[in-house]
């Protein structure tokens, strides 16, 4: 990367330090979630064209047919787009990202990017017994883009035992984020 390039990411990542995070996000929340015929209509249309979001692929293809912007931003997808494997031996990706990072956890840390490390503990919201149970195991960081269909699956069979509300920062997870926020993952 040119130190050009490293400025750039730079000067993207400093203003997330200093908004209000959670008050965007209450924000957010609120003008996804409005069913005003109009709001929704536009932040939809400029959403697609800003990120080319391939609408041919949803179940509901018609933008006006969603009841609001989340409602878009979870859409489904049509059955044979997605398809997933019945062997029992091989994991399903469980969303529709790119992988970013894989490697193992070595002493029960976690390698972000470029040397950069959290614990599995922080990860698990402080639960070392649970964070116990993973180490010596593998992970792989899964990135979502905003155009990507935002729905988690299982990867195995199996069921969901527990979800846990983990509180903390909401900085973007994107490329220049994951350089320049150290432990940018266990901190949100």
């Amino acid at each position: 990367m040119t130190p050009i390039a490293k400025l750039w990411d730079m000067f993207k990542v400093l203003p997330l330090y200093v908004m209000p995070q959670h008050g965007l996000s209450r924000l957010v929340y609120r003008a996804t979630r409005c069913t005003w015929y109009y709001w929704k209509n536009l932040l939809i249309v400029v959403f697609i064209r800003i990120y080319r979001v391939d609408m041919s692929i949803a179940m509901e293809p018609d933008h006006r047919n969603y009841k609001n912007f989340n409602d878009f931003f979870t859409r489904r997808l049509k059955n044979e787009v997605r398809l997933v494997t019945d062997d029992p031996v091989l994991i399903a990706c469980p969303v529709d990202g790119s992988i970013s990072r894989t490697g193992r956890i070595v002493d029960g840390n976690i390698i972000q990017a470029k040397g950069r490390s959290f614990t599995l503990a922080e990860l698990l919201a402080g639960d070392g017994l649970t964070a116990g149970k993973f180490h010596g195991g593998c992970f792989a960081t899964l990135y979502l883009s905003p155009k990507d269909y935002h729905r988690v699956h299982m990867p195995v069979d199996g069921g969901l035992l527990k979800m846990t509300c983990v509180p903390g920062r909401l900085f973007a997870v994107n490329p220049p984020s994951t350089r320049y926020i150290p432990r940018l993952f266990a901190r949100n």
